[in-house]
C-alpha cells in the first residue's frame, strides 16, 4: 500500500470510528449508511474534490450535495476530518441548539452545500447547481450523494431526465448501493434492478464501483471526471455497516444508534483495524 492509499484508509476509519463516537452520544442516528459510506467520503475530501477547508464559500469549490441527508455523521465527520471545524464539535450531533443537526442545514456548518431531509430533493438541488455552472462556464463539479431506497422517488427520475437533457458532465451522482432502506431490503421494498441499464436508458454514463475498496472508489472517480457530453452515475455497492462486524449488512441498523457497550465493542474493532492499516 502506498503512502497515500494509506492516509486515505486511515481517513476513512477516523470518520468511521468518529461516527461511531457521535452516534453513542447522542443516542440517536443512522450508522448504516454512514458506516458504508466512509471510504467514499473520505476519499471524495481528501483525494477528489477540489475545495479549501480555509476559505468554504470559494468560487472555484466543487460542491458537494448531500441529498440523503440522513446520513449526515459520515458527512460531519469528513468535514472535521478535513478540518473545516474541531472535532470537538461532532459530539453535539443532535442536540438542542447545535449545528450539528440530524439533517444538514446549510449555513449551520462551514461546508454544508444545502438542506436536506425529504429524500429525493437533493438530485434537483444538484441539476441546478451544475445547470448554473455550465451557463456560467464554471470548471467547478458537482457531487451528489443518494442512497438507494431514495431512488423510489419519482421526483428523482425527474432530476435525471432533466440532468440528461442539459448534458451536465459536470454532475456526478453516487448512488449508496447497500441493498436496504428503513423497512427491509430494497428487493423487498421496491426492486430497482438492472439499475445500470436505467440510467443509462435516461442518459446517463454509468461506473459500477465497489464502494469500500480505495483503490475501485478512485478509478470510479476518475472514469467520471474523464466522461464528456453528459452526466455520470456512479452505482457504489457498499455493506452497511462497513467495519463493524455485527452491524454489517443489517437494516436495523439503517437508524438505530449504538448503545455504550455496542459502541465500544465497535470502536474496538475499528481500532484493531487501525492498528493493521498503521502497520502496513
Amino acid at each position: 500500500m502506498n503512502a497515500d492509499m494509506k492516509k486515505l484508509e486511515l481517513s476513512a476509519n477516523s470518520i468511521r470510528q468518529d461516527v461511531i463516537r457521535m452516534l453513542v452520544e447522542s443516542k440517536s442516528g443512522h450508522p448504516a449508511g454512514s458506516l458504508g459510506m466512509a471510504d467514499i467520503f473520505a476519499a471524495l475530501y481528501m483525494n477528489v474534490m477540489r475545495h479549501d477547508p480555509e476559505k468554504p464559500q470559494w468560487d472555484a469549490r466543487d460542491r458537494l450535495v448531500l441529498s440523503n441527508g440522513h446520513i449526515c455523521p459520515v458527512l460531519y465527520a469528513a468535514l472535521a476530518e478535513a478540518r473545516y471545524f474541531g472535532k470537538d464539535k461532532l459530539l453535539t450531533l443532535r442536540k438542542l441548539g447545535s449545528p450539528l443537526q440530524g439533517h444538514p442545514h446549510r449555513g449551520a456548518l462551514p461546508g454544508i452545500e444545502n438542506s436536506s431531509g425529504p429524500l429525493g430533493q437533493g438530485i434537483s438541488q444538484a441539476v441546478g447547481m451544475a445547470i448554473v455552472g455550465k451557463r456560467e462556464k464554471k470548471d467547478w463539479r458537482v457531487y451528489t450523494l443518494l442512497g438507494d431506497g431514495e431512488l423510489n422517488e419519482g421526483q428523482a427520475w425527474e432530476a435525471f431526465m432533466l440532468g440528461a437533457k442539459y448534458s451536465l458532465d459536470n454532475l456526478v451522482a453516487i448512488i449508496d448501493r447497500n441493498n436496504i432502506q428503513i423497512d427491509g431490503t430494497s428487493d423487498d421494498v421496491l426492486p430497482l434492478e438492472p439499475l445500470s441499464e436505467k440510467f443509462q436508458s435516461f442518459g446517463w454514463n454509468v461506473v459500477v464501483m465497489d464502494g469500500n475498496n480505495m483503490n475501485a472508489v478512485l478509478h470510479g472517480f476518475g472514469l467520471a471526471s474523464s466522461c464528456e457530453g453528459k452526466p455520470t452515475a456512479i452505482i457504489a455497492n457498499t455493506v452497511p455497516g462497513k467495519g463493524v462486524s455485527f452491524m454489517e449488512g443489517k437494516f436495523g441498523w439503517h437508524g438505530k444508534s449504538p448503545n455504550k457497550e455496542e459502541g465500544e465493542l465497535a470502536l474496538k474493532e475499528l481500532m484493531e483495524a487501525r492498528k493493521k492499516l498503521e502497520a502496513m
